[in-house]
């Protein structure tokens, strides 16, 4: 098998247009709608890690405070740009500056790049100050400050869920038994994802 990595909008778009991947491993939402589709095959969802939406920013930037809302949303309205993904953080993302009430406040600075563009990537270029994406996307990367998670109060949540395509090979079966498996958990928590 080969590995190809994408946004999840991007691999759910490439599958749509009838590309066969034997195994997919994206936002459970997505991973269902594929199924749904008959893209997938019916009843080989996994769900087998769980991310939240994290901070960064610039190297050699402060990290501000993001330990309330209030405190989010000040970082938000202080930075001169602010990037998000265009996958399910950046929905959710988009969903909660419009919560915050600063929706109209911060459009001019706001900047989201295409699927599977790292957040990471534009804030390391200096393209932004401040981004948002999965805490799995941003912890490890040492170009970048991560700043922390969101607070729980504004917190969201996005479980990862594999899927088989109808012919998938034993090998495909395979790796998605392992990624629900004890031994990948001890990997997952080493990127920042939570198994589950």
């Amino acid at each position: 098998m080969v590995a190809d990595w994408g946004g999840t909008t991007a691999i759910a778009k490439r599958i749509r247009d009838g590309e066969t991947i034997a195994v997919v491993v994206i936002a459970a939402p997505e991973i269902d709608s594929l199924i749904a589709d008959g893209k997938l095959a019916s009843g080989s969802r996994v769900d087998f890690s769980k991310s939240g939406v994290g901070i960064a920013v610039r190297a050699g930037m402060s990290k501000p405070d993001i330990s309330s809302s209030e405190a989010v949303k000040k970082a938000i309205l202080a930075a001169r740009s602010v990037a998000y993904s265009s996958g399910p953080s950046g929905s959710y993302v988009a969903g909660l500056f419009q919560k915050l009430g600063i929706a109209e406040d911060v459009k001019g600075k706001v900047k989201q790049p295409s699927s599977g563009v790292q957040i990471s990537d534009l804030l390391a270029r200096g393209e932004a100050d401040l981004g948002f994406q999965q805490v799995s996307e941003l912890l490890n990367r040492t170009d970048i400050e991560y700043v922390g998670p969101l607070p729980p109060e504004i917190q969201n949540i996005t479980t990862y869920a594999a899927g088989l395509h109808t012919a998938a090979p034993d090998a495909a079966k395979a790796l998605v038994k392992f990624l629900a498996s004890p031994s990948a958990a001890r990997v997952l928590r080493k990127t920042g994802m939570e198994p589950g």
